[in-house]
């Protein structure tokens, strides 16, 4: 069946408004828990074989996040999708406003390879609180994953309500889609493709969510707990072989402690991955042997004091850490989302500071302090898409919290109640009532001016 076809037969469906019934969506939020639920041995085989993670880093980075997302949703849902009563001017008596939460109608969610099936699975909850139809387009760099996608899905789902297209599919497919008339686009990836995405959008004035990346900085001042922040930072880091959008890019660290926390940092890697690293059951591999070819390059653009090993027909890349990194080095600027740290020092926070905010506004940003003046200045001096204060990763995986960027690092945010927003329009309704009408706002106006002018003051 072509895309064309696709998206009419769910603009069909959408308008037989069965999806705007509340209750309707709870029970597909607990159809999605209960399939997920009942193949989960099938979603960690195929993790582990495009991407070779372990049964837990898989659940509870791709499989247990989800069913956190699912359970708020379903307690919450008939309070977020209620109609908002809110206040109204005096103006326009009698009247009272409202606030509707309508879905967008038919809605398309490109996922990426990293977290192949919790980034198109945890939109797609929001997506379906939301009251809309969905077509899905996993990343067809995880073949396994994408597969059991695809079957988990489309076995469960009326494909006039949800469906999976095409999970092989490369540039060509996305682009169709991209072509097709959608209500809205969620698109998680990279920096590139997003701008591609919003390209294609704006000639069709369809709103978009890109959640993307950039050079997530790791900020490590004197006064810390320096094994703690080593064993924090490296689980960041590594998680994922360093394949996370909001995994710490590049660590600056106060002089006066940074020969202590690198080498707390190594004991890190070995105590989490083993003495050799390549033979651990929990240190996932890159997703593409182009992918291991680009992060090589990086590695010689400084000195090795960890790691450094590759083995490319494994697509292994051992947990790095560079040090005096050369001056005009493209490390310095690209995203590297792989499993090597560039560290450099500092003496002055601002600096640091300066430098952040001189290039574009990061997905993530973590600061290591106990100082709380520091941490202030740190969260009301920088721009980011969020924040964890002495760790990292965790503000991402709170069902409470909005994950987003910001800038160049993305728009628009989801999780919790954020994912339902993210997938509903707020429609502003005014309700007048007929028994009486003030005449002053009706033709001609004559000197009613001044009235206006002592209500407008």
């Amino acid at each position: 069946m072509s895309i064309e076809k696709i998206v009419e037969n769910q603009r069909l469906f959408y308008r037989s408004n069965k999806t705007l019934d509340v209750d309707f969506r709870i029970k597909q939020l607990e159809k999605l828990k209960r399939v997920v639920k009942e193949n989960e041995d099938i979603i960690l085989k195929a993790l582990k074989k495009d991407l070779y993670k372990s049964d837990f880093e898989g659940y509870i980075t791709e499989i247990g996040i989800l069913y956190e997302e699912i359970n708020l949703a379903m307690k919450k849902l008939k309070k977020w999708a209620k109609r908002e009563r809110v206040k109204t001017s005096i103006m326009y008596f009698p009247a009272k406003s409202y606030i509707y939460k309508e879905p967008y109608g038919v809605v398309l969610i490109i996922g990426p390879f990293n977290y192949p099936f919790q980034l198109v699975v945890s939109p797609l909850i929001g997506a379906i609180a939301g009251g809309n139809c969905a077509v899905i387009k996993p990343s067809e760099h995880t073949v396994a994953t994408s597969k059991a996608l695809e079957k988990i899905i489309n076995d469960n789902f009326d494909e006039k309500y949800i469906k999976v297209v095409d999970p092989l599919g490369g540039r060509e497919v996305v682009t169709e889609l991209l072509e097709s008339n959608f209500d809205k686009i969620f698109f998680t990836g990279s920096v590139r493709v997003g701008k591609i995405v919003m390209e294609k959008a704006a000639k069709r004035l369809i709103p978009i969510t890109l959640e993307l990346g950039g050079k997530s900085p790791c900020i490590v001042d004197k006064d810390v707990n320096i094994k703690m922040s080593a064993k924090r930072i490296v689980w960041g880091k590594y998680l994922n072989a360093g394949q996370t959008c909001v995994a710490p890019d590049y660590l600056c660290v106060h002089k006066d402690i940074k020969d202590e926390l690198l080498r707390e940092m190594v004991k890190e890697i070995k105590l989490q991955f083993g003495e050799d690293n390549r033979k651990s059951l929990d240190y996932p591999r890159i997703i593409r042997v182009e992918e291991v070819d680009r992060l090589s390059r990086y590695i010689d653009e400084g000195d090795i004091y960890y790691g450094g090993e590759i083995v490319r027909e494994e697509k292994y890349i051992s947990p790095t850490i560079l040090i005096n990194i050369k001056e005009g080095s493209k490390i310095l600027e690209e995203e590297i989302f792989g499993p090597i740290l560039p560290v450099y020092e500092f003496n002055n926070l601002q600096d640091v500071l300066d430098k952040v905010n001189e290039g574009h506004k990061p997905l993530a940003l973590y600061y290591f302090s106990e100082r709380k003046d520091q941490i202030e200045k740190v969260l009301k001096e920088s721009s980011s898409g969020g924040v964890t204060i002495n760790d990292t990763i965790l503000h991402v995986s709170s069902g409470f919290l909005p994950f987003g960027g910001v800038g160049n690092s993305g728009m628009g945010s989801y999780h919790g109640k954020y994912s339902f927003e993210c997938f509903s329009h707020s429609k502003a309704v005014l309700k007048r009532g007929t028994f009486t009408e003030f005449s002053f706002r009706f033709a001609p106006y004559k000197d009613k001016i001044k009235l206006v002018r002592k209500v407008f003051k």
